[in-house]
């Protein structure tokens, strides 16, 4: 039968459904709707036909569920996050989201693109794929970044052509270089114009851009933003016609600052998105879930806010036939005990059922873990050791020291004397100033970036990371270069991950085999090793509640002011490497 009679006798077999006169797959029975379309919510059944709504009203059919005058809405949608923010692979990823009412989810694997190109994107395709979750990836924009710092790939207009023909890669993903896109750079518009010229969304990544700046940077094409901090900053790239996505994350926590953007003029260009979290707040607090209460105990109609993590991500992402609860949409679905709480009971994708009561339902068999898919993935650490130097040679002057804000990915620049011992310029915790150094990990240059920051608050040790945005070196934040070489060559030894350690000994640790930044272990026991991480942190004096979200960041040179590269201090403002001496 050809693709078009197979169509036809779908929607045949669905008009007899709505009808009444052919019983449905699957009926829910007395549902409160949530409408999208209308703002408001009725109590009726919902017919479901394979994995379609055939109708809403008074039905029969082979398999019914009383909802018992519970709310279903349509199955929540992210349109914007990394997961490998989470730790976790996609199939990990999707047994923690899936109960918490995600159905579909807009990935930017940008993350393990800048450690392995396209082997790492056909990665977390093919793994999303063995999960009842929805994983559709936007094709990474910027690989590598920026020139400031040393990925471990490339990725041209060329390449990124190529993911064109891939169903599951609706469009391009953040273009964090702002300034070339504003300054009409040639590989800038080549990547942009594969995507435009295919009528793709093209999502951006501008912090703090306005006046006529960002007038030519939504000239390119570009037609969203996830940075905006401020509400003047939202409004302003709302007007300039940008959906502005609100941002809860881990770290980056705009919601409470963004809420009052979100108006009934306004709402259909706003989306409620996560970017970062990692796998124990997702345990803990939740997805989607856990913004739409935020969002609601601030005061937003709970199904405006719905209609922010639903129908409005279908339509900024050209998801046809979802987002809704409506006849002819796919039967994505949540039921939720209410408006306030969004406590979910059960979660349906394409008609069946994948979780309930917090849990997910078995999804049959999958690859054992990552290994299986690709080894290279975990082989991802290139470091020669003898060639990385922690030593500062003092002179005269300040130092510039990097003043890291706790829940947020902006940082500050402070102008600092320096604490010198036998000719360097050291650490010192009683003043908060602690050594910072980026370690170049996908060649084996042996290139160091070392600097100083303040705000973390260790009294002894190191923390070490191969998470560190965006191109993943190894980033290691210390009291001793004793403890911070200690925690460095931990994570090698381990193929990437996570470390705490004191002069002498490794207090906890997180493997993170899978590039350097993902585990295919549950995502309880991830949980369960973060904890013991911040604990061992927490007990070196750390101050920040997430150390190592905070830490991921510090090295991502397209969010003012200062940062670290393996190729030294970043001024963001200026988009130029700057010395550590002022």
């Amino acid at each position: 039968m050809h693709t078009g009679d197979k169509n036809v006798a779908l929607r045949r077999a669905l008009i007899n459904c709505a009808r009444g006169d052919a019983p449905a797959d699957l009926v829910l029975k007395n549902a409160r709707v949530v409408h999208v379309f209308s703002g408001d919510t009725d109590t009726c059944d919902v017919a479901i036909l394979g994995d379609r709504i055939a109708g809403l009203g008074s039905y029969r059919g082979r398999r019914e569920i009383d909802i018992r005058g519970r709310f279903l809405c349509p199955g929540f949608i992210e349109g914007h996050i990394h997961i490998e923010s989470s730790m976790l692979t996609p199939r990990r990823f999707a047994e923690a989201v899936l109960p918490r009412g995600t159905t579909t989810v807009i990935a930017d694997p940008h993350e393990i693109a800048n450690v392995l190109g396209m082997e790492g994107i056909r990665f977390m395709l093919s793994d999303g794929e063995t999960t009842p979750l929805e994983i559709l990836a936007m094709a990474p924009s910027c690989v590598p970044a920026t020139h400031l710092e040393s990925a471990g790939a490339a990725l041209e207009a060329d390449d990124l052509a190529r993911l064109l023909k891939e169903p599951s890669v609706p469009g391009l993903a953040e273009m964090m270089n702002f300034p070339g896109t504003v300054a009409a750079q040639d590989d800038v518009l080549a990547k942009l114009q594969v995507f435009l010229a295919a009528h793709r969304p093209v999502d951006g990544h501008a912090p703090g851009l306005s006046g006529a700046g960002l007038q030519a940077y939504c000239a390119a094409g570009i037609s969203s933003d996830h940075e905006c901090t401020t509400l003047a900053e939202a409004r302003e790239k709302l007007r300039a016609g940008m959906y502005i996505y609100i941002r809860e994350g881990s770290t980056a926590r705009n919601l409470e600052a963004l809420l009052p953007l979100v108006t009934p003029y306004t709402a259909r260009r706003c989306l409620l998105v996560s970017d970062d979290l990692h796998a124990d707040d997702i345990l803990t607090e939740g997805h989607l879930d856990r913004i739409l209460r935020r969002a609601v105990s601030l005061g937003l109609d709970p199904v405006m806010a719905l209609q922010m993590v639903t129908i409005n991500p279908a339509r900024r992402f050209g998801l046809a036939w979802q987002g809704a609860v409506a006849p002819g949409y796919r039967a994505d679905l949540v039921v939720l005990e209410d408006l306030q709480d969004f406590q979910v009971q059960r979660v349906f994708k394409d008609g069946r059922q994948v979780a309930a009561h917090g849990r997910p339902e078995p999804a049959g068999s999958g690859p054992a873990d990552g290994r299986d898919q690709a080894p290279v993935l975990h082989s991802s650490l290139h470091i020669d050791w003898s060639r990385v130097n922690l030593r500062v040679a003092a002179r005269a002057g300040r130092i510039r020291v990097i003043r890291s804000i706790e829940h947020q990915i902006v940082t500050g620049q402070l102008f600092l004397d320096p604490t010198v011992a036998d000719g360097e310029v050291v650490a010192d915790p009683g003043r908060d100033l602690l050594k910072i150094a980026v370690i170049e990990r996908h060649h084996a240059s042996g290139r160091t970036g070392v600097g100083f920051i303040r705000g973390f608050g260790l009294d002894r040790g190191a923390l070490a990371s191969t998470v560190a945005h965006d191109s993943h070196n190894l980033i290691v934040v210390g009291a001793t270069d004793r403890a911070m070489l200690r925690a460095a060559r931990e994570l090698d030894r381990m193929g990437g991950g996570l470390a705490v350690c004191d002069n002498d000994r490794t207090l906890a640790t997180l493997p993170l085999p899978v590039a350097g930044l993902m585990t295919d272990i549950p995502a309880d026991e991830v949980r369960r090793r973060l904890a013991a991480i911040r604990s061992a942190a927490a007990a070196l004096g750390c101050s920040p509640d997430n150390p190592f979200m905070l830490l991921s960041f510090q090295a991502l040179p397209v969010i003012p002011e200062l940062k670290i590269t393996d190729r030294g201090l970043v001024d963001v403002t200026r988009f130029a490497h700057v010395s550590l001496w002022y």
